[in-house]
């Protein structure tokens, strides 16, 4: 935190652009400890506040909207690879989806300050077709509200900072005790999670011929076709495999109740 207030006072509007057009992107850079610093250093009258402001806002806008037509163009596949880091990235692009799916398009406007669907709400805008203009309002006020939220407490804060450096140097050596302490916990449990969820990365599959095979013979009469399509691509005038049923994704625990035992049951998805 030290040597990002140091790089702050020398570079920082471009740092403040940087920084967030990366995490705008999907990168992994602390955006608001960024802001933070930036607050405090205007507090300290090193920087301008409107220059900060505005160096923050065009980044974000700039990054999201470039997501925002990537996820339009590329569909599931730019979010399956930002939730590559994820455990279980179907978990991943799934509670991102949720989250649109409770809150509406209003979760533009709050995503930034949710982990993991900071990232994921742009493209996942774009993969859902809504309208760029409206797109543009929600992110706006979204990244406005983020980067101005984190440079007041910045602003607010610099005496905390500033005392809470001094002691951080003072006891160096236990702080980097607690940190690599951290950094093994963290990583234990990263390989836990890792090990629950792998056996949901392995999906069985079937190809559409070896279906529509069955469908043609004898054995139709036991098949059932689900469309499980996530929220945003499916409506109720949308197009489905003939004779298939729609279950509701987001409510799997109660659908599945319904569903027949004695028949193969076919899911398919977006």
């Amino acid at each position: 935190m030290h040597d990002l207030l140091s790089m702050m006072a020398r570079h920082g509007y471009a740092l403040t652009f940087l920084l967030l057009f990366a995490e705008a992107i999907g990168l992994p850079f602390p955006a608001a400890i960024a802001l933070v610093a930036a607050g405090a250093a205007v507090a300290s009258h090193t920087l301008s506040g409107a220059g900060v402001l505005l160096a923050a806002m065009v980044a974000l806008m700039i990054g999201d909207t470039a997501q925002f037509w990537l996820g339009r163009y590329t569909g599931w596949a730019l979010l399956g690879i930002l939730c590559r880091l994820s455990m279980n990235p179907e978990t991943c692009i799934l509670r991102s989806a949720e989250s649109f799916y409770k809150r509406g398009k209003l979760t533009l406007v709050i995503a930034k300050f949710i982990p993991g669907i900071n990232t994921m709400a742009a493209p996942l805008a774009g993969s859902m077709k809504m309208r760029f203009g409206q797109f543009l309002r929600l992110d706006l006020a979204g990244a406005m509200l983020y980067s101005g939220t984190y440079l007041l407490v910045g602003y607010l804060s610099r005496d905390f900072l500033a005392a809470t450096l001094n002691g951080f140097h003072a006891a160096g050596r236990a702080m980097e005790v607690i940190v690599t302490v951290a950094l093994v916990v963290y990583t234990g449990y990263r390989v836990t999670q890792f090990l629950r969820h792998k056996k949901y990365r392995v999906m069985p599959r079937v190809q559409a011929q070896e279906l529509a095979a069955r469908l043609a013979s004898s054995e139709k009469d036991r098949v059932l076709i689900v469309d499980v399509r996530s929220h945003g691509y499916y409506d109720i005038g949308a197009e489905r495999i003939a004779g298939s049923i729609r279950i509701e994704p987001n409510n799997l625990d109660e659908e599945i109740k319904r569903l027949p035992k004695d028949k193969d049951i076919y899911l398919y998805c977006t």
